[in-house]
């Protein structure tokens, strides 16, 4: 029994990686191409969730989880258009302070419009309860939540690796120099990424809120961990951010099973080791920046 309930613990640590993965993939690729920190990358997270509930009013759960990365890529949009294009050449630094301020006014805002009250969002029916494989007990929705994340990781591996969308992001995260030559304007390329990326943030946010509490702060908190994992896989890889997101939610749920006070902690240490043995990260790459 002891075991069955430590592969439990394993895999609702596996639904909490894919969570983590959602966040981070996206803010992973819109550093590697546009070298922006962008931190206003959980606002975008609490807004798929707030925007989610709205949709979900009127109807219903599948086409919130659908409508809202939808509706949230269109603020993506307008996001990368207006505020960020003005510092891919500039001081890094300059975006992060702008980024945070934009978190900042964002969280306020969702207060003005949905008060600050956490809310609850509803499960649908047909994903309450558990299913049962011997002694192994799991729970429907994050089974489900792990289907997800699967097929959204592998459309965007194939996005990125079998597409020639795909071929330009990469080129221009490696060699931008090589790509302007080939007469080639990464800024399209880079609005899409955004796109892309604060639309999988939006998805986390609608797919989480049943199970997590949807409430203004949401996304602040996250986003510590988001950079944990993307430090911790390594900045321009694809794979290292998947393996680092596993690898958080594995250790935090295996820590609280045996230590509940360390499971927050857990995560950092896995950083510093990582960053001990391996300063750039599990499979990190060396990058240039966006021009």
């Amino acid at each position: 029994m002891e075991i069955a309930f430590l592969l439990e613990q394993v895999v609702n640590g596996l639904v909490l990686g894919g969570y983590y993965l959602l966040l981070a993939l996206g803010l992973s690729l819109i550093f590697s191409v546009g070298g922006i920190v962008n931190l206003a990358h959980g606002a975008f997270y609490a807004l798929g969730a707030y925007v989610s509930l709205e949709i979900g009013k009127w109807l219903g759960f599948g086409a919130a989880v659908l409508l809202s990365p939808i509706v949230v890529g269109v603020l993506g949009i307008a996001f990368e258009r207006f505020l960020l294009r003005r510092f891919y050449s500039a001081d890094p630094i300059l975006s992060l302070l702008v980024t945070f301020g934009l978190a900042m006014v964002a969280e306020q805002a969702i207060r003005m419009i949905w008060g600050a009250a956490p809310l609850a969002s509803t499960m649908p029916p047909e994903f309450k309860g558990s299913l049962m494989a011997g002694d192994f007990m799991f729970s429907r929705y994050r089974l489900f939540l792990l289907c997800v994340v699967i097929a959204v990781m592998t459309a965007l591996w194939l996005l990125l690796h079998k597409t020639a969308f795909g071929r330009v992001v990469r080129a221009g995260v490696q060699r931008p120099d090589m790509v302007a030559v080939l007469g080639i304007r990464l800024q399209p390329y880079m609005t899409a990424i955004v796109v892309l990326g604060v639309a999988t943030a939006a998805l986390g946010g609608a797919l989480f809120g049943p199970i997590a509490i949807v409430h203004p702060a949401m996304g602040t908190e996250i986003m510590t961990v988001a950079f944990v994992v993307v430090v911790i896989g390594g900045l321009g890889s694809f794979w290292g951010v998947v393996l680092a997101a596993i690898l958080v939610g594995v250790v935090r749920g295996i820590t609280i099973h045996f230590i509940p006070a360390a499971g927050e902690a857990s995560m950092y240490v896995l950083m510093f080791i990582v960053l001990l043995l391996r300063p750039r990260g599990l499979l990190g790459e060396r990058i240039e920046r966006f021009e």
